[in-house]
């Protein structure tokens, strides 16, 4: 019963990150173009969404404090400190040339797909061929 609550919590997560991202315009690449043209015509609406996302998510954390354990989980599991390492120097090196190339990251490439946009669906086959390779070419440590 446990997973079938999880996967729920999942969707529905999804379900609301996928709006909030269509409601803020951020599925659309010129909003990302807009926020990188610092010397043009800048566009600051990327920044004030993201400082929203990081205040709702530091209350989330700020009134989840002294609970003894997750809503829906028995246990907190908090990600784990990973090092600096060439994964993910190269990763983060690859997702930024990406993302300002393309003006899309994963999340919104993903939502903006159900539009049929041809730019969308290219770029996350793209992405998902650059996992694969990724993974192939860098494999992760065992631990």
């Amino acid at each position: 019963m446990v997973a079938v609550k999880n996967l729920i919590l999942c969707v529905l997560s999804g379900w609301i990150f996928a709006l909030g991202l269509g409601i803020s315009g951020m599925t659309l690449p010129s909003k990302v173009y807009g926020f990188l043209d610092i010397t043009g015509n800048w566009d600051p609406s990327l920044m004030l969404v993201m400082i929203g996302a990081i205040g709702v998510h530091a209350l989330a954390l700020f009134l989840l404090r002294h609970r003894s354990r997750a809503f829906f989980d028995t246990e907190f599991r908090p990600p784990l400190p990973t090092a600096i390492d060439a994964r993910l120097l190269i990763g983060a090196a690859v997702f930024g040339v990406g993302w300002g190339l393309s003006g899309y990251c994963p999340g919104p490439a993903i939502v903006s797909m159900a539009s049929g946009g041809s730019s969308a669906i290219v770029f996350t086959f793209g992405m998902l061929v650059g996992i694969v390779a990724f993974r192939r070419l860098l494999p992760a440590k065992a631990d």
